[in-house]
């Protein structure tokens, strides 16, 4: 299965190249995607029986009508969507591979959850803030209607895709619920990437949201290079600046006095083994920042993969394949398994 990078995607947009979608892939022109050795021999053996105990135990967890665990957060619609990309990660799609029925489930979950409105919610499930889990949920069934185009999924993706654009507020951003209002770093990359997947996989998505969120993003840079969570000004820590970071690559900037000062400042905190007891929002952080080193490449991606893999390594509760977080360990061990497939390539929106 190939897919249009998005810097091709980008480039050919600009240039006014066609877009479709065929047999479940993205095509733009005559264009198709080049792979690239970066991630060749990171994801050794060790790795790959870490990821198959991981999704073995997300399987386990699964619940019939898609959702996952018994407790907590065990409804809510990011946990669903996450755990459905790291599925799709590891070379499943819908209905195919080993998790093909695991993808279906968490995709049919999404739509049972997706309101007149267009907004991904279940009401009773617990959550952090709305917006988070309908923009990773808008990001994993854009990436899965790229596989499976289906017109009941494209009706229900593009209503999803419409609140985001219907939502932003006068500063470019987003955050907790679907409201023009106040607006923050974190919730405002969680639909930047939704919106990035939509768009390559065919749906509309006007050119002045993409501008106006570029603006925020760079409004809340700071001179250290590391990112605020709200305007005016704040503070720079990591899991928000590596959210920065991916916002401004998934716009399509790839280069840059952002771009560059953004990698520097993130290099101050390449993982150690010790990490998880001095890092708050530990996997949340790390799902951005392996996605800022995968696409900026060269050295920095190849010192900071294999420092994230060992933590990761020494971390996993071995007897059932999980990884703990403090949301609940179906979110912990999801995010793991997507950081530790980064090199696969597999997923359009992680795809240079």
């Amino acid at each position: 299965m190939a897919f249009v990078t998005r810097r091709v995607f980008l480039t050919g947009l600009a240039a006014g190249g066609a877009l479709g979608v065929v047999g479940g892939r993205v095509l733009l022109g005559q264009m198709k995607s080049g792979g690239h050795g970066a991630g060749s021999g990171l994801v050794d053996r060790r790795t790959k029986a870490a990821v198959r105990a991981g999704l073995g135990y997300l399987v386990a967890r699964q619940n019939e009508d898609g959702c996952f665990g018994s407790s907590g957060y065990r409804r809510n619609v990011a946990v669903v969507s996450l755990a459905g990309m790291a599925f799709m990660a590891s070379g499943s799609a819908p209905g195919r591979g080993p998790y093909g029925d695991n993808v279906n489930r968490c995709v049919r979950y999404l739509l049972n959850h997706c309101q007149d409105s267009g907004f991904i919610f279940a009401p009773d499930a617990t959550s952090r803030g709305p917006m988070y889990g309908h923009g990773f949920a808008t990001l994993f069934l854009a990436e899965a209607y790229g596989m499976w185009p289906t017109a009941d999924l494209r009706d229900r993706l593009q209503r999803a895709v419409k609140l985001i654009i219907d939502t932003q507020n006068e500063e470019g951003g987003w955050r907790y619920q679907p409201e023009r209002q106040d607006a923050d770093i974190s919730v405002t990359i969680c639909q930047v990437m939704a919106l990035r997947a939509a768009r390559n996989a065919g749906l509309f998505v006007p050119n002045k949201t993409v501008d106006r969120c570029i603006d925020y993003v760079k409004q809340c840079q700071n001179a250290d290079g590391g990112f605020s969570y709200m305007l005016p000004s704040g503070v720079s820590q990591f899991p928000r600046s590596a959210a920065g970071v991916v916002a401004l690559y998934s716009a399509g900037i790839y280069e840059g006095d952002e771009v560059k000062r953004g990698i520097q400042y993130l290099m101050q905190f390449t993982p150690r083994p010790n990490a998880m007891r001095l890092e708050s929002h530990f996997f949340y952080g790390h799902y951005y920042a392996v996605q800022a080193m995968w696409q900026t490449g060269g050295d920095r991606w190849k010192q900071w993969y294999p420092a994230i893999r060992e933590t990761l390594l020494s971390m996993q509760k071995k007897e059932e394949g999980s990884w703990f977080d403090q949301i609940c360990s179906e979110y912990g061990t999801a995010m793991a398994c997507l950081i530790l497939q980064m090199p696969n390539n597999y997923l359009p929106i992680f795809q240079r």
